[in-house]
């Protein structure tokens, strides 16, 4: 995401209006458009699927937004494409099903993990202190990367309770941090029936070693209002 945000930013600095902008992030397979050129009473997602457009508003919302289409632009094409399908079958309601509410919250808070098999245990059993103490080494050979572009726009202004939504699908080692690798797995991993189960586990990202100076003292993770502990018996 480094090289196309530093374009945007540039473009930016020089005056040009936030979808000209992301414009010059690099290639993309949709195209940044002002939010005034979403019609009335049509929803967001079907017009990108219908107009491969992104109405985009003057906000860090948005920025960020267009700064994930940058990088991972078949998983966000792939999303769309799920959300079109579920408005063709059932229609724009008042409320959300199963999974375009997962659609939408993979693409607002979700977050990518590749590491190692113990770290994973250690997460989805939510063993806060032997994931981030105990094991705090191995974070030196683990990859987070944040999907979710309000989650993005929450850290630009950091408090300790954000929380990601961690897919449960480790990203393959054999990736390594190439970023178009990662997006082509995920693209083919992305499907409604996975969606549906909400196949997440949450991870307070300021936790993550490395990622904020406090947590370089083991009593920040002694606050059970943010590490709280997975409920006896169920998946919670």
């Amino acid at each position: 995401m480094a090289g196309g945000g530093e374009a945007v930013a540039q473009a930016l600095a020089g005056g040009a209006p936030l979808p000209q902008a992301l414009g010059a992030g690099g290639p993309c397979p949709v195209r940044f458009v002002p939010q005034a050129e979403l019609p009335a009473g049509v929803a967001y997602e079907q017009f990108i699927f219908d107009t491969g457009s992104v109405p985009t508003r003057e906000n860090l919302h948005d920025f960020f937004n267009g700064l994930c289409w940058l990088r991972f632009p078949l998983a966000k094409q792939r999303l769309n494409r799920l959300q079109a399908a579920q408005i063709a079958a059932d229609g724009v309601r008042d409320v959300r099903g199963p999974v375009r509410d997962a659609l939408t919250l993979f693409d607002e808070n979700a977050a990518l993990l590749q590491a190692p098999d113990a770290l994973w245990t250690a997460l989805l059993e939510r063993d806060w202190q032997r994931l981030f103490i105990s094991l705090r080494p191995l974070w030196a050979q683990a990859r987070l990367v944040l999907f979710g572009h309000a989650l993005l726009e929450k850290l630009v202004r950091p408090y300790k309770s954000i929380t990601a939504h961690v897919l449960r699908e480790p990203v393959p080692a054999s990736l390594g941090s190439d970023m178009a690798a990662w997006d082509a797995w995920l693209c083919e991993h992305l499907s409604a029936p996975l969606l549906a189960t909400k196949p997440f586990t949450p991870l307070p990202v300021l936790g993550v070693p490395g990622w904020w100076a406090a947590n370089d003292d083991p009593a920040f993770y002694a606050d059970a209002a943010v590490f709280r502990p997975k409920r006896a018996g169920t998946g919670a």
